[in-house]
């Protein structure tokens, strides 16, 4: 009997519920740091010029990358989630939801990761 045993593993539903916690906590950081940037024009210009060598370093563009990553989850999954909610039947097919969620996933993000790594490597 315990060699039948494979581990615990989370159901859809709840692996993309932590996701989606996840993606959307990633999204509003980014959100708090775009404020305290934008904030920075009202010191004057030479400030904020000053500090756009960040946007260029290599570790802030790998979270780009990430930041894009979590908004298509975000947006994907929350479609399922509004699927599921306003559908009578939609939670019937909440596997075959997380599913296509992950699949329009990858879909859009592998492209855009693609673009933006390139662009990492030629900035090198």
């Amino acid at each position: 009997m315990v060699s039948s045993y494979r581990g615990y593993r989370a159901p859809q539903g709840m692996l993309s519920w932590a996701l989606h916690r996840l993606t959307g906590l990633g999204v509003l950081l980014f959100l708090f740091l775009h404020i305290i940037d934008i904030f920075l024009v009202g010191y004057g210009p030479d400030l904020f010029n000053d500090l756009l060598f960040i946007y260029h370093h290599p570790a802030f563009v790998v979270g780009q990358i990430a930041l894009i990553a979590s908004v298509y989850y975000h947006a994907a999954n929350g479609i399922r989630i509004i699927i599921v909610d306003f559908w009578s039947k939609g939670y019937l097919y909440e596997r075959q939801l997380f599913y296509g969620a992950m699949v329009v996933f990858f879909i859009a993000f592998i492209p855009t990761a693609i673009v933006m790594f390139m662009a990492l490597l030629n900035e090198l």
